[in-house]
């Protein structure tokens, strides 16, 4: 049982690397649930753990990843002495002796084994079957001779390199169709199937990555791989490093994290209608309590919203953070009395139409990167250009109710800084703030100006979800 209690504490310690907020009441609740729950029975094991450890779904990714490292569901092949790759270990004389080697991978092996794959992927409940192949892909063709005498690694990327299952889509989308003149109606169309297909494809990608960990855990420690392999919680991770399917999950994210800044700020607008007291108006609503003042009376205060004026880069890889902050701005628009944006690379170009009201997440996404063409002419980041283009063409956007909100890196190629026409435009604003994508260590390194910018608009790091929800949340209460 010490063991075990060692393990969850390791188990915990992890999780709150990985951004999970574990309280010491939530880890005492985890470690009686190990005592109340069947250790056998892993899929209870997993749901308890879970239900007094993680308090957000987008959290539950980053859990599993590591519950299946500290808690893994068998070891190496999962039949002792079978599936194992080693390398020519020396026997007592000394001699080299060459052992039993793993599956063989020639392309036979690999021809029959995409075959299976396809037919387990046709199934709609493919699920152990699946991981079985994860299991035997990362065996079969995964594996990586180690440098000592026994040892070996496991790579994930080499497997699913060899295998290629996303060739496997577009066979899996015509299975879903079957040809069938009413299927596309039945399924939604190609696109949907071709959805339904990507998403089954991922699913054994997944597989893949996580049995590929769980083998390197084995040699070189769960806290090992949870400290390199594991990647935080959505809300912690950086927008410059998001990979694809990090970025659908940021998507997904985007909506609860502006209902829950909506409510907020819609109570603390509500808190702060009262004016100052109304003296006379205390005195005479006292006289019904005797002349205690039971109640105090304010001055009604006249509410007032401000405009939020916002200039994204949209280049390279700043572009996912400017769309995502957009987005939240977009959903957060009743907060302030007018929006206005603005994107940029060497040119300025307004997008403000793109955020229509009510408009589906994922369409405005698209439309906002199909039109990142319009704003570069050179195709070269240029932010003394870009400002110097937008206080001549819409310099009436800014007026003493608006807030001045640049996004970007502030790395501007080494290119005229034009900072006495940024200070022109942070002086016609009420308030004005940069946020910056980057860690502040890699401010001013290489072509970064964020150092003489920073001297004249407030610079904000900003590389995360959770940071740009809290800067959002002052930013309102400010209007």
């Amino acid at each position: 049982m010490t063991a075990l209690v060692d393990r969850q504490v390791a188990f915990v310690a992890a999780l709150r690397r990985a951004g999970l907020a574990v309280s010491l009441a939530e880890d005492l609740d985890g470690v009686r649930a190990l005592e109340a729950l069947p250790l056998l029975d892993r899929s209870a094991l997993r749901a308890g753990l879970a239900a007094t450890l993680v308090k957000k779904p987008s959290q539950r990714p980053t859990f599993d990843a590591l519950f299946d490292l500290y808690y893994p569901a068998l070891l190496g092949s999962g039949e002792p002495g079978e599936g194992v790759v080693q390398d020519v270990a020396a026997d007592e004389s000394g001699t080299e002796q060459p052992e039993r080697q793993g599956l063989p991978d020639g392309p036979e092996q690999l021809a029959d084994f995409r075959e299976r794959l396809a037919q387990e992927l046709e199934q709609a409940a493919a699920g152990e079957g699946l991981d079985g192949l994860a299991r035997e892909a990362v065996e079969r063709f995964g594996a990586m001779p180690g440098r000592a005498p026994g040892q070996s690694s496991w790579s994930a990327y080499t497997a699913l390199h060899r295998v290629h299952p996303q060739a496997l889509v577009d066979r899996l989308a015509a299975a879903l169709l079957g040809g069938d003149p009413e299927a596309p109606e039945m399924y939604g169309g190609e696109p949907a199937a071709r959805r339904r297909a990507e998403a089954r494809v991922q699913r054994f990608t997944a597989a893949v990555e996580a049995d590929a960990r769980r083998r390197i855990a084995e040699q070189k420690g769960a806290d090992h791989m949870a400290h390199h392999a594991v990647r935080p919680s959505v809300e912690l991770l950086d927008f410059t490093s998001a990979r694809r399917a990090d970025l659908a999950r940021m998507r997904a994210e985007i909506q609860p994290l502006a209902r829950r800044l909506a409510t907020r700020l819609g109570r603390e607008h509500s808190d702060r209608r009262r004016g100052t007291l109304d003296f006379r108006g205390t005195v005479r609503a006292s006289m019904s309590t005797g002349g205690v003042p039971i109640e105090t009376r304010h001055k009604p205060r006249r509410p007032t919203r401000t405009d939020l004026v916002v200039l994204c880069d949209v280049s390279g890889s700043v572009a996912s953070f400017a769309q995502f902050t957009l987005m939240l701005v977009h959903a957060l628009r009743e907060q302030f009395s007018r929006v206005r944006a603005f994107t940029f690379v060497d040119d300025v170009h307004e997008v403000t139409d793109v955020l229509v009201p009510g408009g589906d997440p994922v369409d405005i996404l698209a439309d906002l990167s199909a039109r990142a063409a319009h704003a570069s002419r050179f195709g070269r980041t240029d932010y003394g250009k870009s400002f110097e283009r937008f206080w001549e063409q819409h310099a009436d956007a800014l007026t003493p109710r608006s807030n001045l909100l640049v996004l970007g890196d502030a790395r501007s190629n080494h290119s005229d800084l034009s900072l006495p026409t940024l200070a022109h435009m942070a002086h016609a604003a009420r308030h004005s703030w940069w946020l910056n994508p980057e860690h502040p260590r890699h401010w001013d390194s290489g072509d970064s100006a964020a150092g003489r910018y920073g001297a004249i608009v407030p610079m904000v790091e900003c590389r995360n979800l959770t940071q740009l929800g809290e800067f959002v949340g002052r930013l309102a209460e400010n209007g």
